[in-house]
């Protein structure tokens, strides 16, 4: 978010608000301009990276088992499917600007700019850099613009900044454990049945495990219990279905929410926006 959209953020008393978006040139890579004030991110994952530059306030998020604080100038730095939180610090709440390049995008910038091996990744969640702050914003203002080249330059420009300060190779999630092993096949039946998922002791059961050692095996694995997993999942797909035009009601049951505002209260919670709003802005592009 550049430096004139901060200063005229909405004061606590007029609301929050949050433009979550594609541009068309740059494939593979979504778009936020965000000013939250009460706004409270539930523990969620993303399928892309994050790298969020906060322009004003400080935002709080919980990541790899510690809470970690982001101000004005700094970056918040998510790898894809890694469990976090987002809150603001103080009452003023915080805003930021965001782009989220997909792993194919990052793997391509990564392979021609670095020397990195494997899958590449961020080191440390926060980052103390301006001027790459400062690159997301002109990202963002260059999509708003239509500025194909410009959009196109900046994002390789900042992502390959920010592996060169504070990038590396992910460790492989290989399940070795028995543990690991049932949390790895709970899962795959989850994803399999998303609408109708079985309860957890019915689950343990099929897997010869118990409830509790099925339910530390899945957290300790994924960041968090099937339940929560499950809701994160399903707003997942629920979004691609979005992107492909599906209304939110009609995402809502494919995904197993009860109804539309069942799949309005997670979404909100999870993607920072309304369902409906998203679609309208996916289908602008």
């Amino acid at each position: 978010m550049d430096e004139e959209v901060a200063r005229s953020a909405v004061p606590a008393t007029r609301g929050e608000r949050a433009r979550h978006w594609q541009y068309e040139e740059l494939p593979g890579v979504d778009l936020l301009r965000a000013s939250y004030v009460r706004k409270t991110f539930v523990t969620h994952t993303h399928e892309n990276y994050v790298i969020a530059a906060i322009t004003d306030g400080v935002e709080v998020f919980h990541h790899t088992g510690e809470d970690r604080y982001a101000g004005p100038g700094t970056l918040a730095l998510v790898n894809p499917d890694t469990p976090h939180t987002g809150r603001a610090e103080g009452p003023e709440g915080w805003q930021y600007g965001a782009v989220y390049p997909g792993p194919d995008v990052v793997a391509e910038i990564a392979a021609e700019t670095t020397g990195i091996r494997g899958t590449p990744g961020f080191s440390s969640p926060v980052l103390h850099d301006p001027y790459a702050a400062r690159l997301v914003a002109e990202v963002l203002r260059a999509a708003d613009e239509g500025n194909a080249l410009a959009a196109d330059t900046l994002l390789r420009v900042a992502v390959a900044r920010l592996l060169r300060l504070n990038g590396g190779g992910m460790p492989p999630r290989t399940a070795r454990s028995a543990g690991a092993r049932n949390a790895a096949r709970a899962r795959a039946v989850l994803e399999e049945h998303m609408a109708g998922p079985p309860s957890l002791e019915r689950l343990a059961a099929d897997l010869g495990t118990s409830p509790f050692a099925l339910l530390r095996a899945f957290k300790a694995a994924y960041g968090m219990p099937p339940h929560a997993w499950l809701t994160d999942a399903r707003v997942r797909a629920a979004r691609r279905m979005l992107d492909r035009g599906v209304t939110p009601a009609e995402a809502a049951v494919a995904v197993g929410f009860t109804d539309q505002p069942h799949l309005n209260r997670h979404f909100t919670r999870i993607v920072g926006v309304p369902p409906g709003a998203y679609r309208r802005e996916r289908a602008r592009t």
